[in-house]
């Protein structure tokens, strides 16, 4: 499986719908809430690991947020493909192009849940954040990319 950057409308559809299945549907969200204003500015990688049956195994996201700065945001890995490496290689492909961006730093939001994950990949915690939908605290993380 390979990851690549959304281009068709089967593979766009494909992307926001686990999106929506992971991040928002649990919680009684409204379809449409997967998708943020800025998804489809230019500057803004869209990360899509397909599964060979064609579904999203996972996805993620990067813009820049600051000078030499990047936010990670909307990553998700469809619950048959977790703990199989799907959401290290969609990190590592958008790490690789902030990289390429010229990017120094990355943020995210991260749920309390994944953060043992973004910490064993590098990431350290900053602060406690807000906390989404009333119930799942969230925490400030960040990693140093090499030059």
């Amino acid at each position: 499986m390979t990851i690549t950057t959304p281009h068709t409308p089967a593979e766009w559809a494909a992307y926001y719908r686990l999106r929506y299945e992971v991040l928002r549907q649990p919680w009684q969200q409204p379809e449409g809430s997967e998708r943020a204003d800025d998804d489809l500015a230019a500057s803004t990688t869209h990360a899509l690991l397909l599964a060979p049956e064609g579904y999203a195994a996972g996805v993620g996201r990067l813009h820049p947020s600051g000078p030499g700065q990047g936010q990670l945001r909307f990553m998700a890995v469809h619950p048959a493909w977790q703990g199989q490496g799907v959401g290290r290689q969609v990190l590592e492909f958008l790490e690789a192009a902030a990289g390429q961006q010229g990017l120094q730093e990355l943020v995210l939001q991260a749920r309390e849940a994944a953060v043992p994950f973004y910490e064993r990949l590098g990431y350290t915690v900053v602060a406690p954040s807000h906390t989404l939908f009333g119930s799942i605290p969230h925490f400030l993380m960040r990693k140093e990319l090499a030059p």
